[in-house]
């Protein structure tokens, strides 16, 4: 009997999979082909390499770890302690794809975790999703449920827009019920859950590795028998066993893919917030070294590869864009970051992540973006935040005087961009004991869109005498902002009383 040498991953694998050497045998005939099997690593492909034009040979081969216990790499996730990061310093490249996207899961992650949204409002935010998007469709595509007649009713009414994008797709579970859904309603793509980690295939599903992987298999084939594109759910992707598990599933996915000629996207799902973005650290913490996994060991092109995040150690923003700098080209995201526990990766956040990463918006609309805000709050009773970056009341609102002395100056002192330009949002200075004579004088060049000579001036009469409504206010008191309504009603005394209006004050 035979005997090779084969590559096994360690359990401290990091951002790139150490090796150890094991031997092992031929299998007996009938096995199911795991770790310990030798045929996979036989007559492994040359190929030539298109960079260095070098021919190369695989120098690992990865295939499915059945354990027979679960791996819940309690090192790092001792439960009754704070989770740990450790590190190895292995470091992958940066590998940003040429055109990168957003997609959006408002309808699926983000309904889940508030009332339902009416197919009325569905049916409009998802048309100001397309005019977001632009004429690039940058908002590639929606995700919505299957599961009540309203979902469905949604699902058929914006099918009926007729837009290219966002693409309407929908999310199943792995189960081949679901999946009648999907071809009753006629979709080109859905998502399907595939749950990756111990956690999941063990402790919820009570599967073993193998188990797992051969039912997901077979929806996903039945899912292609149909001619429809199967999105992949690894759920819980950053407690998952990557090279004992993960890269092998997709490896067999992507011949699949290979096999019936229809793409195969893999969605990376950070579903409890733990990926980190720190150069070093170990996966399957570490976001780079999954991407850098998915793509150059299991062969998925970057257009395939979505990633999707949640914020629960507030890293869902970063951890997004590191995915687009590693070789991810979508990102999932959810508007306003609603979504399951504390949220999902913002997706007004992501497009202006994309603007400074590429230098410029593709063709994105972001004023949509306070559209989408005001109709949130004014026709869903969505109360946003206040400090919510981009979105909230007071995102580019300052309060201190010095700082409203600068913004009088030159607002680019203290404001990020021209909000006014990009979310039809000018800076403001919120009126208190704090604002000063310049605050003051802001704030009514900006609530009264005054320009030029026509600004009123911090040494004028009529910002003397609010400032000294508003000092005589806080001397009685008062413990909180002035509100628009009560200096607009000041204003007009004060120019009643003295004979002046804005104009010439």
């Amino acid at each position: 009997m035979s005997r090779i040498i084969v590559y096994n991953h360690t359990r401290c694998s990091g951002s790139v999979a150490i090796f150890e050497i094991i031997f092992i045998c031929s299998p007996r005939k009938g096995e199911v082909q795991t770790m310990r099997d030798t045929s996979t690593f036989q007559n492994r492909p040359i190929t030539m390499n298109q960079k260095n034009n070098l021919l190369e040979i695989e120098e690992h081969m990865y295939i499915l770890d059945d354990v027979e216990k679960p791996n819940v790499f309690r090192n790092m996730f001792p439960y009754s302690e704070i989770p740990k990061i450790p590190f190895n310093d292995r470091i992958v490249p940066h590998n940003m794809p040429k055109n990168i996207w957003i997609t959006d899961t408002t309808f699926r992650d983000g309904q889940q975790s508030r009332a339902p949204y009416s197919t009325e409002q569905i049916v409009t935010v998802f048309d100001y999703l397309h005019k977001l998007g632009g004429p690039e469709g940058m908002i590639r595509a929606s995700e919505f449920f299957l599961y009540s007649k309203k979902d469905r009713d949604a699902v058929y009414k914006c099918m009926e827009r007729g837009y290219e994008f966002p693409e309407v797709t929908s999310w199943i579970r792995a189960s081949k019920e679901d999946f009648k859904l999907v071809k009753q309603i006629g979709m080109k793509e859905t998502g399907i859950l595939v749950s990756c980690s111990d956690y999941h295939i063990f402790l919820k599903l009570k599967m073993t590795r193998r188990q797992a992987m051969d039912h997901y298999l077979s929806v996903i084939k039945e899912c292609l028998e149909e001619g429809i594109s199967p999105r992949c759910h690894l759920e819980d992707i950053t407690r998952a066993d990557i090279y004992g598990y993960v890269v092998p599933f997709c490896l067999e996915l992507m011949k699949l893919m290979e096999e019936y000629g229809i793409p195969i996207k893999i969605r990376a799902c950070d579903t409890m917030g733990y990926g980190v973005n720190f150069p070093g650290a170990v996966i399957p913490r570490s976001v780079q070294g999954i991407i850098y996994a998915l793509h150059t060991h299991a062969g998925v092109p970057h257009e395939l590869i979505e990633w999707h995040g949640h914020n629960d150690f507030y890293k869902a923003v970063s951890n997004s864009t590191t995915a687009w700098l590693y070789g991810c080209s979508g990102v999932n995201t959810s508007l306003f970051g609603i979504g399951e526990r504390t949220g999902n990766t913002p997706l007004e956040a992501m497009v202006f992540e994309y603007a400074q990463l590429k230098g410029d918006l593709n063709g994105m609309d972001t004023t949509v973006i306070t559209e989408l805000a005001e109709y949130y709050e004014r026709e869903i009773g969505y109360q946003i935040p206040p400090r919510t970056p981009f979105v909230g009341k007071n995102f580019n609102v300052t309060r201190a005087g010095i700082h409203a002395d600068g913004l009088l100056k030159n607002e680019e002192i203290y404001n990020i961009f021209d909000t006014d330009k990009f979310l039809n949002r000018p800076v403001l200075c919120a009126v208190s004991n704090t604002s000063g004579l310049a605050g003051i004088a802001h704030w009514i060049n900006t609530y009264y869109q005054l320009k030029g000579d026509c600004q009123v001036q911090k040494n004028s009469e009529l910002v003397a005498e609010i400032k000294k409504w508003v000092d005589q206010e806080y001397a009685d008191g008062r413990v909180t902002v002035m509100t628009d309504e009560e200096i607009v009603a000041c204003v007009n005394r004060v120019c009643l009383e003295k004979g002046i209006t804005i104009e010439n004050a």
